[in-house]
């Protein structure tokens, strides 16, 4: 079961790892400016890499304990990110200089857009680190 928990928590890391390049590419390859929500979904993701890559060296299962509030924090973040540029006449706002509607950079025909990408990460991460909870927790109860 150790060797299922290293590698769940290692395609989490990748997961992290992706996102984290990605956003680098378009801030810094494409030149796009991150919102305010952008920012804080950076924050909250960076970090994952490391504490998730450490614990995948580790193999350390406790670090749900981390991991999942980073996580589920950034999947509330950016649902409310989505939720703005998908409804931008709700009024909120969450940029440095113009809504999330207002810069949209549109893959697969508009499926994907930047917050939709964070989106699908941290939903992804989330599920990958409840799954090394709930086998950790497993683990805890059945050892005598």
């Amino acid at each position: 079961m150790a060797s299922s928990t290293r590698g769940v928590l290692a395609l989490s890391t990748l997961v992290a790892a992706v996102a984290t390049v990605g956003s680098l590419f378009f801030s810094l390859g494409l030149g796009l400016v991150p919102c305010e929500l952008c920012w804080y979904q950076r924050i909250l993701m960076y970090p994952l890499v490391v504490v998730l890559g450490v614990a995948a060296i580790e193999d350390r299962a406790g670090v749900y304990r981390t991991a999942l509030p980073l996580s589920l924090f950034g999947l509330v973040v950016s649902s409310y990110h989505v939720y703005l540029q998908v409804f931008p006449s709700v009024g909120g706002t969450c940029s440095l200089g113009g809504g999330c509607a207002a810069i949209q950079y549109p893959m697969l025909g508009g499926l994907l857009t930047i917050p939709r990408l964070a989106l699908v990460a941290f939903l992804l991460v989330t599920v990958l680190v409840a799954g090394v909870a709930l086998t950790a927790d497993e683990d805890e109860w059945s050892s005598p």
